[in-house]
C-alpha cells in the first residue's frame, strides 16, 4: 500500500513538473545549449554541467592522471576530469569537478546561474515529497540492461560516479554525486548522493579534493 501511495504521489508530482517543462535557449560559456526545467518555484538545468572554462574565459585544468588530480587537490587549484577518464562519458554525464572549481571566483556556473546550494537541494526534495520519491524521479525508469546508462528521465540525473581524493573512481553507473555550493568547513563541502540501486538520495559531506558532478539553478 505504501508503495502504491509513493507511485501515486510521484505521478502527481511529475505531472505538475511536466506542465512547467521548458527548453532553454541560452548557452553556457563553452557554447552548449542549456536545457531548463521548472521544479516548483526553481528553474534547474536539465543536464549536468559540461564546461572546461570559467565564465571569464579562463581554461580549467584537466587532471587526467591520478597524480595530477592529487596534486591539484593538494594545491587547492580548480580541476576537472571525465568520468573514468573517458571523454565519451561527457555526453549526457557532464564532467567531474573538484570543489575548488565550484567555488572559484571566476565563476563555474554560466551567466545567470549558480551552483545549487544545499538548501536548494532540500527544497527540490521537499517538493518531490521525500528522498525516495525524489530519487525515483531523478533516476527515471532505472538503468539500462547494460547497467551503466540511465533510461529516459524527466530531468537527467545520470550516475556519473565520482573521483576520490586519490584520483580513483567511485561507483560509475550506479551512483550520482553532485556538489552543492555550501561549505561544511575548510576541507569539506556538502553534496547529494543518488543511489540508483537502492533508489534513495542522501546529503553528506565530501572532501573538496574529490571530483563530483555539478548541477546549476537559475539566479
Amino acid at each position: 500500500m505504501n508503495f502504491v501511495k509513493a507511485l501515486t504521489g510521484l505521478a502527481i508530482t511529475v505531472t505538475l513538473i511536466v506542465l512547467f517543462c521548458c527548453s532553454g535557449s541560452s548557452r553556457d560559456q563553452d557554447g552548449n545549449s542549456i536545457g531548463i526545467i521548472r521544479i516548483g518555484t526553481q528553474l534547474w538545468m536539465s543536464e549536468n554541467l559540461d564546461v572546461s572554462h570559467f565564465l571569464n574565459g579562463d581554461e580549467i585544468t584537466e587532471a587526467r592522471s591520478p597524480e595530477g588530480w592529487v596534486r591539484m587537490g593538494i594545491e587547492k587549484k580548480p580541476a576537472w576530469c571525465y568520468g573514468v577518464n573517458n571523454p565519451d562519458n561527457s555526453n549526457g554525464y557532464g564532467r567531474l569537478y573538484n570543489w575548488y572549481a565550484v567555488n572559484d571566483p571566476r565563476g563555474l556556473a554560466p551567466k545567470g546561474w549558480h551552483i545549487a546550494s544545499d538548501e536548494e537541494w532540500t527544497q527540490f526534495i521537499d517538493f518531490m515529497g521525500n528522498e525516495v520519491l525524489a530519487a525515483m524521479f531523478m533516476r527515471g525508469s532505472g538503468l539500462s540492461e547494460e547497467g551503466n546508462k540511465p533510461i529516459n528521465t524527466g530531468i537527467k540525473f545520470p550516475p556519473a560516479g565520482a573521483r576520490n581524493s586519490n584520483g580513483g573512481y567511485l561507483n560509475p553507473g550506479s551512483h550520482g554525486y553532485w556538489w552543492s555550493g555550501t561549505e561544511v568547513n575548510g576541507s569539506d563541502a556538502w553534496c547529494r548522493l543518488l543511489n540508483y540501486v537502492q533508489c534513495n538520495i542522501y546529503s553528506l559531506d565530501f572532501s573538496k579534493t574529490a571530483g563530483l558532478s555539478v548541477r546549476c539553478i537559475k539566479d
